[in-house]
């Protein structure tokens, strides 16, 4: 702990001069803007930039009687520049700033009417690829040009300290465990599916990821590592408004990314909707080795395979939604999601036992298929009224969602003797899952005498899974029941939960306080036959989750700002994760779960420094109780992949994030992450005791040329890192981009991501009896991307955003 409590004040100290310059320099700019005809302009726009480059330091907009105040900290020369929409723009001379002269008032300012009719207006923005909140990081999607043509998953893997590894699993700021919700709502899945869901969702539907390590009271406990919050576009005009993005993969292999949204808005009708067709088409290769050993440590033998694994893949989804606007305070809303997906997987494996000597001793050659269906759909009521202005407010939601997926499989194995010999073996395997979400959720919040601020709300769910699995000996052309890996597992959970959330606005503190309670009532029942008989399970576990945030500032204009939060978290196993039945991946790896999984709680704390908002850093401590992670066993030579809670996790982590305009035509972006896990837990093969410091670095470089061009180079480095049984190999990627504005509407991308394939999953499995065991992937992350995005119609204000919904946290534990 030590460590990083030095690191941590020893980057404050790196910031200690600027502040002491704040300190000397405490100036403001004051003055009015008007019309040609003397009236004051509310709303316009004040940019102060600086004289020499141009580049904007701060803007205000201004208040009704047209005035604005715009506070300096920092000595220099300045221009005014005011802009609002049908007058003309209006810039100053240069403004000096420095001790002799603080308080600076200027003439009135008079805008002059636009001589050009304007028939509409297309409002564009240089954004931050990061932007610092009190409670959650922001990344703007849009604002990486390489972005384009790719994936909510691809987003993801290029966001600051999030990491995916070989098998597909999310980790935040070096832990597993973290929600993914999509515009507030809980994804409902998990697993595989939340990692094709994310395949099929193209990125030009997205708009912003908001990383949160330290979610307030008014989300659901879930997620021990936190929530990620993916926000996808929102349409926001009058009349019909349509846009379109068509995206061209091509790697080894072509796949494609299109998506369509449209907006028709007229009097007390909004009506809105998302339309998206991804085709996925890539490649696995996979290198497995073990070796074996008796007690006294000499080898007993060996096992190799490689697999060349095609998948394919065709999704669509598609969103649907209307908002009735019944007066000023009241709007009523139904909104609908569907979701259908086809993933085709072809396996091709050699595998090679060798003895103790080293000498082939037999092998064995598979061909492994799995045709699968996913289907999702949703159905949202809203209502949310506004009392009085300013005043208190209700919202309540329905939510209804079914799952429902369907796996064809087939394992052909033939095995070869170093005679000649050679035996054939066939296993089919259906798959079918059916699940049902029930979630009705209100939430209150009204403003309180003293700048105090209330919000409270209640939330009940009810989840109901049906999971079978029907396993099917081939022999001699006829079907026969395996029994031993033949399940139905019936599972239902209902979840109630209520909070209750305080926040107080000081000049210069700001606190906010919430207190959850959720209680959960879980029942399993595992069917038996012939040669498993009837077992069940009941749980009952109520938790208390506080919440609290603390951000100060240190000078009156909040450009030093120190912030310190905590929260306790829950992790409720996944559904599928609790069904004991067996489930092979091939000959010699078996899937298994685990109906004795516990729940894990963390508790996390952050103390963190703010810099004019543009850097950050923040130095955090997790503590996770009974963290449910994947584990590794071996039996007479076969790998039983489970899930196991590991006794106790610490982890500590120093982040920082720095956003600089160096000049106006270039930018740059930097992050990194130092992290030290710590892990004890009895183990099968003993205790397991892990001590590791991991590093995570991202830089982005963005240039904007002339006529309309940009250029953008980006990069993220993960070194080595162990968690659980699993040790990771360091990789990282290299990504160029290229984009050319065509006009306001149509932008031309290309881009080429992991330039030099050096995003490449390899490590080690520990903490095996008797065994020894590494792997390597290879994927096709190296890949051209073009991307044209078109856009058709005017924007406007005050659009209504969709995207809170009832539904709770359950979605995240959907998993196949």
């Amino acid at each position: 702990m030590k460590i990083f409590i030095m690191a941590f004040l020893a980057i404050g100290l790196c910031f200690t001069p600027n502040f002491l310059i704040a300190q000397t320099i405490n100036g403001t700019i004051s003055g009015k803007v008007a019309d040609a005809n003397g009236r004051p302009v509310e709303g316009a726009t004040v940019s102060l930039m600086r004289l020499k480059d141009s580049v904007t330091v701060k803007y205000k907009l201004t208040l009704k009687d047209g005035s604005f105040n715009i506070g300096i900290n920092s000595a220099g020369t300045f221009c005014i520049k005011v802009t609002s929409i049908g007058l003309m723009p209006y810039q100053s001379g240069g403004i000096t700033v420095d001790a002799q002269h603080l308080l600076i008032s200027l003439n009135q300012i008079t805008m002059q009417t636009s001589a050009q009719i304007l028939k509409e207006v297309i409002v564009t923005s240089r954004k931050a690829f990061l932007e610092q909140k009190i409670d959650r990081t922001v990344v703007n999607v849009d604002a990486l040009i390489s972005n384009a043509g790719t994936t909510a998953l691809d987003v993801l893997e290029k966001s600051p300290g999030v990491a995916i590894d070989q098998a597909g699993q999310i980790s935040f700021h070096g832990k597993s465990g973290v929600a993914i919700y999509i515009d507030d709502k809980p994804t409902y899945l998990s697993g595989s599916d939340l990692e094709n869901y994310l395949r099929s969702m193209p990125s030009s539907t997205l708009s912003q990821i908001e990383l949160m390590t330290n979610p307030p009271a008014k989300y659901d406990a879930a997620g021990t590592a936190g929530i990620i919050n993916i926000k996808t576009k929102k349409t926001k005009v009058k009349g019909f408004n349509l846009g379109l993005s068509l995206g061209l993969r091509q790697s080894r292999y072509t796949a494609t990314n299109n998506s369509m949204d449209f907006n028709y808005r007229k009097d007390k009708i909004n009506v809105f909707g998302t339309f998206a067709y991804t085709f996925s088409n890539g490649f696995n290769d996979v290198d497995i080795n073990r070796n074996y050993f008796y007690n006294a440590g000499q080898p007993s033998g060996a096992f190799s395979q490689n697999s060349y694994i095609r998948t394919t893949s065709s999704g669509y989804n598609a969103k649907l939604g209307m908002d009735l606007y019944a007066s000023e305070n009241t709007t009523i809303g139904v909104l609908l999601n569907g979701i259908i997906r086809s993933p085709d997987q072809l396996n091709n494996s050699k595998g090679q036992l060798s003895d103790a000597a080293g000498r082939p001793d037999s092998s064995i050659i598979s061909k492994n298929k799995e045709l699968g269906q996913f289907k999702n759909g949703s159905v949202n009521l809203n209502y949310r009224h506004t009392f009085k202005k300013d005043g208190p407010e209700i919202t309540t939601n329905l939510d209804y969602l079914a799952f429902a997926t369907d796996n064809n499989q087939t394992f052909l194995n033939q095995s070869y003797a170093t005679t000649g010999s050679g035996s054939m073996d066939q296993l089919n395997g259906r798959l079918p899952t059916a699940i049902h979400i029930y979630s009705a959720k209100a939430d209150y919040s009204q403003p309180l005498a003293g700048g105090l601020k209330l919000e409270a709300g209640v939330k009940s769910s009810f989840t109901n899974t049906d999971n079978q699995a029907n396993y099917f000996d081939i022999v001699n052309g006829n079907a026969i029941t395996d029994d031993d890996k033949t399940n139905h597992f019936l599972y239902k959970e209902a979840i109630n939960a209520g909070y209750i959330n305080l926040n107080k606005d000081f000049k210069r503190l700001n606190i906010q306080a919430g207190l959850r309670v959720e209680n959960t009532d879980s029942r399993g029942h595992q069917l038996g036959n012939a040669q498993k008989a009837d077992s069940a399970f009941k749980r009952n576990y109520t938790g208390l989750f506080p919440t609290f945030y603390l951000l100060y500032k240190l000078d009156t204009l909040g450009d030093h700002q120190l912030k310190m939060t905590y929260g306790r978290r829950i992790e409720r196993p996944y559904y599928q994760d609790l069904n004991p039945f067996i489930s092979p991946l091939d000959k010699y790896t078996l899937y298994i779960g685990n109906p004795y999984l516990r729940p894990s709680y963390s508790g996390d704390f952050e103390l963190g420094y703010i810099y004019k908002d543009r850097i950050s850093v923040t130095m955090t401590y997790t503590n996770i109780h009974d963290r449910s992670t994947e584990t590794i066993e071996i039996r007479n030579g076969y790998y039983y992949d489970r899930p196991g809670n590991i006794g106790n996790t610490q982890l500590y982590d120093l982040n920082a994030d720095a956003s600089f305009d160096p000049a106006k035509w270039f930018r740059l972006e930097l992050s990194g992450d130092v992290w030290q896990l710590r892990q004890a837990s009895d183990f099968y093969t003993g205790t397991l005791n892990n001590h590791s410091t991991s590093f995570s670095g991202q830089a982005v470089l963005q240039f904007k040329l002339n006529k309309g061009w940009t250029l953008q180079t980006d990069g993220k480095y993960q070194s080595k890192q162990t968690d659980a049984q699993f040790t990771l190999a360091a990789r990282g990627r290299l990504n160029i981009a290229v984009a050319k504005t065509l006009s306001p509407r149509t932008t031309l991308k290309l881009s080429i991501s992991d330039l030099l394939n050096t995003n490449i999953n390899q490590g080690a499995i520990n903490n095996l009896y008797q065994t020894n065991a590494s792997f390597r992937t290879l994927k096709d992350s190296r890949a051209a991307l073009l991307t044209l995005s078109m856009r058709f119609g005017n924007t406007v204000k005050d659009q209504r955003k969709h995207n809170q919904t009832g539904a709770g946290e359950e979605s995240d534990r959907v998993k196949n």
